[in-house]
Order: C-alpha cells, then structure tokens, then sequence
C-alpha cells in the first residue's frame, strides 16, 4: 500500500530542514508512489534542495498560504493516499510503510496521522518543552480522533477531493488541518491517530514565536472555530481538564492583574522570585544563539527583584533567591548528571529551593483574593501534575518546574483567545464560508 502513498510537502523559505526530511524519506524501507515539493513562494535554497533529490517540484507562483500549497500538490498527486508533511518533520525508516498499512488493514479508515517523538532536533529549552507537550497530547489522545493533523497525517484522494481539501481562506500556517479534520467528523468519516508511528520535529522553538503560533495562529482561530461550528470536541486540546484549566488560567490571570495593581510590589516581589527560582532550567539553557538574551533577561530579573525588595523592605528576599540561584547554577555547572552527587544535591537545593518559595510569600500580605490566587495556581499545577510527572521523567524535574509557568501562560493566554473569539463571534464579526454553523459531528456507535 505505500507504493500508492503520495507525499506532499509544502515549502516556504525551509532550506534549514528541507534536506533532512528529504533525506528520511529516501530512507523509507518501502518508498512512496512519489514525492512532491510545493514552493510557496520561497526566497532562500529551499528549491535547489528540492532538485537534488529528483522529486517533483510545483510552485504556488507567490506566497499563498499551505493550504492552497497542498491543495495544488493534491490535484497532481497520482496516489490514492495523500500523504502530507511538513517540511521540518522527519520520518522514520518504516513510517510511510506503516501509514500505508493502516489504510489497508482498516479499509473504513479515511485518515491516518502519526505523532511526533519525544526527540525533537533542537536542544534548547523552549523547543524540548513545546515537542514534548506534543508528544504528550498526542500520546495521550484517543485513537478514533476528531481532527486532522496535516504535519504527518495521510487522507484518502478521493475523500480528500470529496471534501474540497484544505480552506485556502486560511493564508498562514494555522488551523486549517484541524478545520478540515471537522467537517470530516462532521459528515461521519473515520480518522484515527496511530501514536505508535511517530516522526522527529526539526523546527526550533524560542519564546516569542511560541507565543505568537499558539495566540494567532492556534488558540484564536480554534476558537472561533469552535463557534461557529458549535461544538467542542473532548480530546486532544479540548479534553475537559484542558477546559477546566483555560478558565482557571482566566481566573488566575485576572486575579493576578488585579492583585499587582492593588498590592504592587508586595505581590509582585513574592510572584517574581517564586517563578524566576521555577524558571531555574530556562535560565541555564545553554544552547543556540539565544544564551545572552536569557543571561541578560536573568541578571535583569534579579536586579528588579532585589531593587524592589530592598526599597520596600523584603531585604531577606534578596540574599535567600540569590544562594538558591547560586546553588541550581553550581550544581548546573559541576555535577555532573545522573550520578548519586548529582540526585543528593538535587534533594537539597530542591528542598531549599521549595523553603525559598514558600517564604517569599509570607511578605504578601493577607487578603482574600491573594490566598485565592495561591489556591487557583495550586489547583492548576494538580489538574495538570500528569504532564509535569511526565516532563519530570523526560528531563528531569528541573525541566518540569521550568515548564509550569510556560504552560500556565499558555492556559491564560487560550483563554483570552477564546474570549475575544467570543466577542468577535457575538458581534457578527466572525464569518467563514467553509463550515456550516451549528454543524455537529454525527456520533459513531462507539461513542453513544
């Protein structure tokens, strides 16, 4: 079944990692039917490495969006599975083997999408964080699934072609895989997640453009996705426990603003140290060119901390964050990792490191919102200690703490997303032709 796999990979300005995932597909124990390369309007290399691999190459004739790349790769591909993938994502030596077999061993199955693996290519801190809570979702999901993932997932042609592909309307890398996977669900087609294949990420992560995909281009779209279909799946990011932490992130948010503009720097002081000990991992990523913007954000963070704590007299806050952060870097830096020296003085400076947090908000004084806010933020960190449990045993705990303020910012940050989407919505100001509003998805005897 491979040899009828078309693989279509839409290209814009990846000449960084187009060759590498050329590369693991002509590794495929069993090759695809064919492979084809849709530029979208590139300005760099990307092309060149296209032609070196002898594949077939097409152009969008200017920069048009993925969705119409793919949907161009669509109508010239010749095999009967349309096997799309990023060009940033590596398979693996049986993947395309794999994907094809799930078509032919489940011939009611009209979508197959793989997982990514927890090894993403970049090293550095942000890129690690943000693949493995990929990988988490996607392990985590249920097989029968209710979107479509187009950086590895395959679809039949016709099914494809039935549904009239990917809404070109969406005109940057966004949802509109997700969108597509909706009205599949919707008209009753089966698309299911194998999280047993998995693929390698290359793309690296760094803090602004995480912010920027999950706000823009992820949570805002979804959302408004969400309404105007009238229905909000529970799997993958809209699992109930996601939704539940989205408007605890809300509530923790608001308090939050709230809290630092009525208590200043009392709250504010207290809220710093805690997350600057936490972010202790983030601090001390070493890798690519971003290691003097984190040094300078560090030493900018403990000058603010200790300056505010000693004009408003928090003195004792100063010396106790300091020696926790000298004693995470000298252990960082001369212990070496996985050895008894090294779990020990993880014991200590973690258990020192718990005191300094817990101390720090003793300067807060008491107040019914602010014992609010610490019980929310607790009641967040419960709802997702599964996660942190599992970045805990990928990278070590000190990468889970690191973790939890990045994943608490993404909680917020979804639910003003799905807030203004709410608004726009309510106005009238979000119209999409693509999917019928109030359209739900008819429900397979297995979910009855």
């Amino acid at each position: 079944m491979a040899s009828q796999l078309s693989v279509i990979i839409p290209v814009y300005n990846a000449e960084a990692y187009l060759r590498q995932c050329l590369s693991s597909l002509a590794a495929s124990i069993e090759p695809a039917l064919e492979c084809i390369v849709v530029d979208d309007g590139s300005t760099d290399g990307s092309l060149n490495v296209a032609r070196e691999f002898g594949v077939q190459v097409l152009s969008t004739g200017g920069r048009k969006g993925p969705a119409f790349a793919r949907n161009l790769g669509a109508k010239a591909a010749r095999g009967e599975i349309l096997f799309f993938l990023d060009s940033d994502v590596c398979v693996q030596p049986d993947t395309v083997s794999r994907m094809g077999a799930e078509f032919a061993m489940n011939p009611d199955v009209d979508s197959v999408m793989a997982s990514y693996d927890r090894w993403p290519e970049a090293k550095n801190f942000m890129s690690q964080y943000r693949n493995l809570m990929h990988h988490y979702v996607h392990q985590k999901s249920r097989r029968e699934a209710v979107t479509f993932w187009a950086g590895c997932g395959a679809v039949r042609r016709e099914v494809f072609l039935q549904f009239g592909g990917f809404d070109e309307a969406y005109q940057s890398p966004a949802i509109e895989d997700i969108e597509l996977g909706y009205r599949m669900t919707a008209a009753g087609r089966k698309l299911v997640l194998c999280s047993n294949i998995e693929v390698k990420h290359l793309k690296r992560w760094e803090f602004g453009s995480v912010m920027k995909t999950d706000f823009f281009y992820r949570a805002l779209p979804w959302s408004e996705l969400t309404f105007r279909s009238g229905w909000m799946p529970n799997d993958l990011n809209l699992r109930i426990s996601q939704r539940i932490s989205v408007v605890l992130g809300g509530l923790l948010g608001a308090l939050g603003a709230y809290l630092a503009v009525s208590r200043g720097v009392y709250f504010l002081v207290p809220l710093f140290a805690t997350f600057f000990i936490l972010l202790s991992a983030y601090w001390l990523d070493a890798s690519g060119g971003n290691r003097r913007v984190l040094v300078g954000s560090m030493i900018g963070v403990i000058v603010a901390i200790a300056s505010l704590a000693y004009v408003f007299h928090m003195k004792l806050i100063i010396p106790m964050v300091l020696m926790a952060w000298i004693a995470l870097f000298a252990r960082h830096r001369y212990a070496y990792p996985y050895t008894a020296w090294h779990r020990r003085t993880g014991i200590v400076i973690g258990a020192y490191c718990l005191l300094v947090v817990v101390f720090v908000w003793v300067y807060l004084p008491f107040h019914k919102l602010g014992l609010a806010f610490l019980v929310i933020l607790l009641a967040l960190v419960l709802l997702n200690n599964h996660f942190y449990l599992f970045l805990a045993g990928q990278r070590g705990k000190m990468f889970a703490l690191a973790a939890i303020p990045f994943h608490l910012l993404y909680f917020i940050s979804s639910g003003v997303a799905f807030v203004l989407a709410m608004v726009r919505y309510r106005l009238g100001l979000v119209h999409h032709p693509s999917t019928v509003a109030g359209t739900r998805p008819k429900p397979r005897a297995a979910e009855r």
